[in-house]
């Protein structure tokens, strides 16, 4: 019997259709993913499956009493609560039983009744079956696994930071250990270590899940079948992520032509109305317009229009655009146990790494002068122009369009200069007249990106741009940092964006701590 059933399923998005009269099934044993262009409407699609949002139409139907874990990284936390407090919510209903075990025992030596005792026993065996004692041992584990220990259990979860809050929140949902896991890109704020720590996890995992990721090396490594958003519709493929894109290409190839033929015949057919809708063929041409009215009229495919990154590039005579000495980071105190002393020529790509929590945004706001360094410093080329892309998705206000935002950013820049970056981006004029908090996490960065193409720079500093894109937008931006003819750093935790030999320098913090 299937844990879930979307049948009739159809969602839009002011004018655009997501999916339409999509229908597919989540079985005992599904480790699924879920792909899909930028925009295609995932999130959207793990909301309608939470209950977030209800659909324009179809049903949802989960299996009665089945427990869904939904990672919502928004979920509030209460100032005042350490992070261990916090993870033990997850067995809220074991620390009841054993509060009432306790009260069992305190009412038994007082009334001397055998029957508490009985009670008592009984719970004492449930707590036992359920790994009761265990609890510390199993929190310990997740937290580790997640990079979380390092961070310190009795840390208010007030102090943390976004990334660091969202791990938490993760964590948690692990250990509650629902029958099914629903997870909207798990992998943003984990570093390589812990991702790897998340996939064995998730492949011990005895019940079923749903994981939207733009990670694909992550998703190939975890599911076992894969539904995929595309043509205003959603497909189920089973098999491995590569199976199903192999798949998915060899459909696209026949829709494609299927749709090219309809339209042809349309044309066609349209054509042969208007010529003797009035003449001596008037029966015939009315005939042809009935079939035309019956005819099913295929979706037409997106434009599939690629992002087209070129970061504007100030010429430089230096050779040496950066060069650190000696620096210590941090805040009251080091985050980094030794110093940096590297450099960043110009054209050098250098990737900075280690888990997430190690120091890396830190260092970038160290260069970029937003926060002083605790020993030590850097010498920027005095021809160094930089431009910075931040990783967290916050705007001045998210009622604004992208338009107006680039529009209030850019003032003597004119309307249709601003229209043409956000187009070569892949945004659409319809999401460029949409409000941001509309636009899903990948169209929100293609707005940031397209921000940086009135920021000429010789220096780039790119922390995790690649958090919400699709494999085709990574792609491209991977294509416009190894053109750059400056100087890039850049922090990742995607080690398949880092592909091929375009890195010149690895900077690894966690070594630098060991």
């Amino acid at each position: 019997m299937s844990l879930l059933t979307v049948s009739g399923l159809t969602q839009g998005f002011a004018e655009k259709t997501l999916y339409e009269d999509a229908n597919f099934v989540l079985n005992k044993e599904d480790h699924m993913g879920v792909t899909g262009q930028n925009g295609v409407g995932k999130s959207t699609l793990i909301k309608i499956l939470t209950g977030e949002i209800l659909p324009d139409e179809g049903s949802v139907k989960w299996q009665n009493k089945l427990s869904v874990g939904y990672l919502d990284q928004y979920a509030k936390l209460t100032p005042g609560l350490t992070m261990r407090d916090f993870l033990k919510t997850a067995f809220d209903q074991l620390y009841q039983d054993e509060a009432r075990l306790n009260q069992l025992y305190i009412d038994y030596s007082e009334s001397g009744d055998e029957s508490l005792l009985t009670k008592a026993g009984r719970l004492q065996t449930y707590l036992e079956e359920n790994n009761f004692y265990d609890l510390d041992t199993e929190i310990d584990r997740v937290a580790s696994g997640l990079g979380l220990a390092e961070l310190g259990f009795g840390r208010d979860v007030s102090q943390l930071s976004g990334g660091q809050r969202s791990k938490l929140i993760l964590a948690k949902l692990l250990l509650e250990q629902p029958q099914v896991l629903v997870l909207d890109e798990p992998t943003n704020y984990l570093d390589v270590g812990h991702i790897d720590w998340l996939v064995d996890y998730l492949n011990d995992f005895t019940g079923a899940f749903i994981v939207v990721s733009h990670d694909y090396d992550f998703l190939g490594r975890i599911t076992n079948c894969i539904i995929d958003i595309d043509f205003g519709t959603i497909t189920r493929y089973t098999g491995t992520l590569k199976q199903a894109m192999r798949q998915k290409e060899a459909n696209r190839q026949t829709y494609m032509k299927a749709y090219a033929n309809q339209q042809r015949q349309i044309t066609k057919t349209e054509a042969y109305i208007r010529k003797n809708k009035a003449g001596t063929r008037a029966k015939s041409a009315r005939s042809r317009q009935k079939q035309l009215d019956r005819m099913e009229i295929l979706t037409p495919p997106q434009n599939g229009k690629k992002a087209k990154f070129d970061f504007p590039y100030v010429e430089t005579a230096s050779n040496l655009l950066l060069q650190t000495q000696d620096l210590v980071i941090g805040y009251d105190q080091a985050l980094v146990k030794e110093a940096f002393n590297f450099s960043v020529g110009n054209g050098e790509k250098v990737a900075i790494t280690g888990f997430n929590g190690i120091g890396k945004t830190t260092l970038l706001k160290t260069l970029l002068g937003q926060i002083p360094p605790i020993y030590g410093g850097f010498d920027l080329s005095a021809t160094a122009k930089l431009a910075y892309f931040k990783q967290d998705l916050t705007w001045p206000n998210q009622n604004m369009t992208p338009l107006q935002y680039l529009e209030s950013e850019f003032d003597q820049k004119k309307p249709k200069e601003l229209r043409q970056a956000l187009a070569r981006m892949g945004l659409t004029a319809q999401l460029a007249m949409s409000p941001l908090k509309e636009l899903s996490g990948g169209e929100q960065e293609k707005v940031k990106l397209a921000e940086m193409q009135f920021e000429p720079a010789n220096l780039l500093f790119l922390d995790e741009p690649t958090n919400h894109l699709d494999n085709e937008t990574k792609d491209s931006l991977r294509k416009a940092i190894v053109n750059f003819p400056g100087g890039v750093i850049i922090v990742s935790h995607e080690r398949d964006f880092f592909r091929g030999d375009w890195v010149d320098k690895v900077v690894d913090i966690e070594a630098m701590n060991n």
